[in-house]
């Protein structure tokens, strides 16, 4: 099983997916004044000398500009991109080809470090066009995938995830293969297509090594939630129940070990209380938001339904009490 000391072996997180995370949360009501959370933010903002992704957080959260703040950052970038663009005229003046695509790499990441999006872009398009290596050429299409899931950018995301597929069939290793899978996965999440995500995320559950997307832990939590509304029961058994890499991680995920055993083991007051959680962990994603009422409500009639498959005939009397909710709520 994946273990976080294997942390390595997936790619830079860059850009760091964690910052879009606490970006969304900061735009909640709940968490809008949360002075550790924007603390979090600007610090990253400010190591990293984010001045492009700074402007727009100022501008989706309300923020005031700190001008000084902001000014400093700019010249620093200027200095590095000095630096950079330097580094890749020595290159095609004096070196060969693999310093050409190097120093041209090493600015795309900059870039895309510092949350300059469409110079990140341009520059690894740049990049892409010197890149012989077909593993390379992967991991160039994987960093403009993780670009567009900092920005939401679907039309980014499904150009590269084809772009990706189109490279690993001419010849992928299997590492950049199972990479591919996780990628899928998450965005199959991200647009409601769980049953794909399902599958994507099984299959890498004993290979898993994108780090630079989530640690293994979430990968887990993401796995179980959406097998147990993609799966049949009897699958859901096989593949989770019994899944020896999974069973595992919820011995550290107490939460996610409930959910899915109060639902299997027809605990439907438990399963009841645990999906309120459930609920609560997605509305505060910032990839799955948009969907947390929807699964809310399918793993609600999901559990109705393996309770009527029981019983023949149940009042709605009965149901609420063995939900431990009220008539009204299993009514509407």
């Amino acid at each position: 099983m994946p273990i976080e000391n294997m942390e390595e072996q997936g790619l830079e997180k860059n850009p760091n997916l964690e910052l879009p995370q606490i970006k969304f949360l900061l735009s909640m009501r709940e968490y809008q004044n949360n002075k550790e959370l924007a603390a979090k933010l600007l610090e990253a903002i400010e190591a990293e000398n984010m001045a492009p992704f700074y402007e727009i957080v100022c501008k989706d959260l309300g923020w005031a500009v700190d001008n000084n703040l902001l000014q400093k950052m700019k010249t620093n970038n200027a200095e590095k991109l000095a630096q950079l663009d330097a580094a890749i005229e020595d290159a095609e003046q004096n070196l060969g080809e693999m310093e050409v695509r190097e120093s041209n790499l090493r600015k795309a990441e900059f870039l895309c470090r510092i949350g300059d999006k469409d110079s990140a872009l341009s520059a690894f398009r740049k990049t892409y066009d010197k890149t012989v290596s077909l593993g390379h050429r992967l991991d160039i299409v994987f960093h403009n995938i993780r670009i567009g899931l900092f920005y939401i950018d679907h039309d980014l995301i499904t150009k590269n995830i084809e772009k990706a597929k189109s490279l690993i069939e001419e010849g992928g290793d299997w590492d950049r293969r199972n990479r591919l899978k996780v990628y899928q996965g998450l965005y199959s999440i991200a647009i409601r297509d769980f049953k794909a995500a399902a599958t994507y995320f099984l299959d890498t559950v004993s290979t898993f090594t994108s780090y630079e997307l989530m640690d293994y832990t979430t990968f887990v939590r993401y796995t179980v939630y959406i097998a147990m509304i993609a799966l049949p029961r009897n699958e859901l058994r096989d593949k989770i129940i019994k899944g020896s890499e999974i069973l595992e991680v919820l011995h550290s995920l107490p939460d996610v070990k409930d959910y899915l055993f109060s639902l299997y083991s027809c605990h439907y007051a438990e399963f009841f209380k645990s999906l309120a959680i459930v609920e609560t962990k997605l509305r505060e994603d910032y990839l799955i938001n948009p969907h947390y009422s929807y699964y809310t409500r399918e793993m609600r009639l999901l559990a109705y339904k393996q309770l009527l498959q029981s019983y023949r005939s149940l009042t709605l009397q009965y149901m609420a009490d063995s939900f431990g909710v009220t008539v009204d709520y299993i009514d509407k």
